[in-house]
């Protein structure tokens, strides 16, 4: 089991380079080729008429710029990888808009690297939801850098929250690749006494089980706590001086509404370390 092809998203945020930067350390250790994509902007089903946007000299100007920006964007994608040194590797120019794009490009991707939506630096072309988006849309693990913080490396250690859940179980899953590299997991489970539904008898091990055969180095941790999960993985994660956080990402989408369960939306607005989410 491992990463064969990972998806990252560029764009021309000032975060974008360390989402390349950790993109490419997982490809080269994986031996993975590595997809830099970035969107025009502009959503794929207006380039379907082209007769339309060919008789409009005003819109092929806008889409000519729009391309060129997203081609502005990459032009950081390739030294980058290549400073790293990974040996196979590719850039595109999505004509999308940016959640629909990569959603699309993720289908054929084992692993999509995303960065967390900056507040302070508003984009023209990506909605506010983009992460969350991505998350429930795309069918794959999403890797989330937040736009705090500078991640030498990641996945030294690594913090699992547990629940027992479909969604905990597909991401746990999802992250063996790195999981085995880890030199520990610490695998978290919050108020065992009120999840008799999802967990068994003896709370985590038989997920620790699972994780020793795949050569994971684990420890289990079962915490009480009377404030709400999310705000609880990220004191714990800082307690526990953890790279990374995997977990199940839940919530669900109405039209582009996107509604997330607590832990989620919370870890969506204040992570301190990178991310791995499935849905």
């Amino acid at each position: 089991m491992s990463f064969k092809t990972i998806l990252v998203h560029v764009d021309e945020s000032k975060h974008a380079a360390d989402c390349i930067r950790i993109a490419s350390e997982i490809a080269l250790t994986e031996n993975a080729h590595l997809i830099g994509a970035a969107m025009t902007g502009v959503s794929r089903y207006l380039y379907r008429d082209m007769t339309i946007i060919n008789n409009d000299p005003g819109l092929v100007s806008h889409m000519t710029f729009l391309r060129e920006r997203a081609g502005r964007a990459l032009q950081q994608f390739e030294p980058l990888v290549q400073k790293i040194g990974v040996s196979s590797f590719e850039q595109r120019v999505i004509d999308d808009e940016a959640a629909g794009g990569i959603c699309l490009q993720a289908r054929y991707s084992d692993l999509v690297v995303i960065g967390q939506i900056d507040p302070d630096q508003p984009s023209t072309t990506i909605l506010s939801d983009f992460p969350e988006y991505v998350l429930i849309h795309s069918g794959r693990p999403v890797l989330i850098i937040p736009y705090t913080g500078y991640f030498e490396k990641i996945g030294k250690r690594i913090l699992i929250a547990w629940d027992g859940s479909k969604e905990a179980t597909r991401a746990v899953t999802n992250a063996i690749p790195l999981l085995k590299r880890a030199e520990i997991v610490h695998v978290v489970i919050f108020n065992n006494d009120a999840r008799t539904d999802t967990l068994d008898a003896e709370p985590g091990a038989d997920i620790a089980l699972y994780l020793a055969r795949h050569g994971v180095k684990v420890e289990i941790s079962l915490e009480a706590s009377n404030i709400d999960i999310g705000n609880s993985l990220l004191s714990l994660s800082n307690d526990m001086h953890v790279d990374m956080i995997v977990m199940g990402g839940y919530g669900h989408s109405r039209f582009r509404e996107t509604i997330l369960g607590g832990a989620t939306r919370t870890m969506m607005q204040a992570m301190t370390v990178p991310v791995l989410m499935s849905h």
